[in-house]
C-alpha cells in the first residue's frame, strides 16, 4: 500500500485515501503520484454529502485530463470508485 493521504474536509474531520488506488486511476506509479502530489500538481476537490448524501464525501483527483472520483463513508472507505480517462476522438 502506498502512503496515506489526508484530505481536509473541515478542521475537524480527516478522511485517509490509500494513495496506490489513485495512482492507478490517474495511470500513474505511485512514487510518480507522490511527487505530483507533494508538488501540488495534482488537484484535489473534497466535497461533504448534504440530505440524502449526509456522511457521504466525495474525493476527486485530476491530472492531464483524467480524473478519479472516490465517494467514501465517513470512515473513508470507498463507497464508489469511477475514473475517467482523457477523451481521444
Amino acid at each position: 500500500m502506498a502512503r496515506i493521504i489526508p484530505i481536509e474536509v473541515n478542521p475537524t474531520h480527516t478522511l485517509e485515501v490509500d494513495g496506490a488506488l489513485v495512482a492507478r486511476g490517474l495511470a500513474l506509479a505511485v512514487s510518480e503520484f507522490q511527487t505530483l502530489m507533494e508538488r501540488r500538481q495534482i488537484t484535489v476537490l473534497c466535497e461533504r454529502g448534504t440530505d440524502e448524501d449526509e456522511g457521504l464525501f466525495r474525493a476527486s483527483f485530476y491530472h492531464e485530463g483524467r480524473r478519479v472520483r472516490l465517494v467514501l463513508d465517513s470512515s473513508g472507505a470507498p463507497v464508489s470508485v469511477d475514473i475517467r480517462a482523457p477523451d481521444r476522438s
